[in-house]
């Protein structure tokens, strides 16, 4: 049976790399992308948000924030502005990061770039957050099994 293989690469460092994948799917500009292998080629933005792998009944998550997908002959490369896998992410980190965005916000500043970065802020930290919970109750169920945080 076909598989996929992924590598995740950012301007740092290469995040992720995995062979004999089953399913990912990724944070699209325009929706959710479901790939499986013998998927057609497409090239497509990303937006940021959570993108999941699936590889033997084991889910990973990953926090990835823009760039571009490529999928050809069953090989899914992303070149990703940042990304994070979930056990990377520093939950008090983004906590902060989501409050202080919260904040900046709330003081009503009519700098619209200022608005914008703080909207961005609080996106980011919000994706971390959403991400880390969703970790710790699979953690807390026994282990790795894939569960609908909804």
């Amino acid at each position: 049976m076909a598989k996929l293989s992924v590598e995740i690469i950012t301007g740092e460092r290469v995040v992720y790399e995995e062979s004999d994948v089953d399913m990912v799917v990724a944070p699209g500009a325009d929706g959710s992308l479901g790939l499986l292998p013998s998927h057609a080629p497409l090239f497509t933005l990303l937006s940021l948000g959570e993108m999941r792998v699936i590889k033997g009944g084991e889910e990973q998550s990953l926090a990835v924030f823009g760039g571009f997908l490529e999928i050809v002959n069953d090989h899914i490369r992303i070149l990703a502005d940042a990304a994070e896998k979930a056990e990377e992410i520093d939950v008090d980190r983004a906590e902060v990061a989501r409050q202080r965005a919260e904040s900046r916000k709330s003081e009503g500043t009519s700098a619209f770039e200022d608005m914008m970065r703080a909207e961005a802020a609080m996106r980011r930290s919000m994706v971390r957050l959403k991400i880390s919970r969703r970790r710790q109750g699979r953690q807390g169920s026994g282990g790795g099994q894939s569960q609908n945080p909804n």
